[in-house]
């Protein structure tokens, strides 16, 4: 089923780029809202409330994206790739650290950004008859994973974790105390490798640590097995 009806926000300065996205997402099925700069964006979410998805630029007027990624993450847990020119490795970590889901360097072909979105979609309703329907990871701390509600709560408070930060743990609980190498899991969270890096999974681990563990400095929940990859041990 493609995607008809989904909304799906474009923040791009440059007109030509922002068309061009408009057109091609539209043949595919997506209701569009363009913005130009992130302060259009930030106040269509605010009258609107969050789409589906954001396609950000990372070089705005302004704010940039950056910026606009970090203001989107005080309330939105939304799907977020980056469409930018700026390919090196420090800005593709910053934006996978602002909040971003995904990252693809400009110039690009559309195929590639909606074979991306694609992906986000499947992980988004990734529930499947093999879905871990709930699990304790921490006793003492009340941390519990429940994969068929979309949550992670500690106690009564449930912890506000993006899709695939959300992803990457359900992967890791369907094989408790069992190693995960960084491969594996590009494989199984992103369906296929980013750009060969997988630094990805390296980020999104120490963004999940922030939200889950009580002290991320020494995290007991998702373990780092050095050389091998990550584990999640349940307590």
């Amino acid at each position: 089923m493609g995607p008809v009806g989904v909304r799906l926000l474009i923040v791009e300065d440059d007109d030509r780029v922002r068309a061009s996205l408009r057109l091609a997402l539209e043949d595919e099925g997506y209701t569009i809202t363009e913005a130009p700069d992130a302060e259009t964006a930030l106040d269509s979410l605010n009258r609107l409330g969050p789409p589906e998805v954001m396609v950000v630029d990372l070089m705005l007027g302004g704010m940039d994206g950056f910026g606009c990624i970090r203001q989107v993450r005080r309330t939105s847990d939304l799907p977020i790739i980056v469409v930018s020119a700026r390919a090196d490795t420090h800005d593709v970590v910053a934006a996978l650290e602002a909040g971003a889901d995904d990252y693809v360097t400009k110039p690009f072909e559309i195929k590639e950004i909606t074979a991306r979105l694609r992906a986000l979609r499947r992980r988004a309703g990734a529930s499947g008859p093999s879905a871990v329907p709930e699990v304790v990871l921490d006793a003492e701390t009340g941390l519990v994973l429940s994969q068929h509600a979309g949550t992670v709560r500690r106690g009564d408070e449930e912890l506000h974790l993006t899709l695939t930060e959300f992803r990457l743990l359900c992967e890791l609980a369907e094989e408790p105390g069992r190693v995960l190498s960084r491969q594996a899991l590009l494989s199984r969270v992103w369906d296929r490798g980013f750009f060969g890096d997988e630094r990805i999974v390296d980020v999104h681990v120490r963004r999940l640590r922030t939200k889950i563990e009580t002290d991320p400095s020494e995290p007991r929940t998702v373990v780092t097995v050095r050389g091998l990859g990550y584990r999640l041990d349940v307590r």
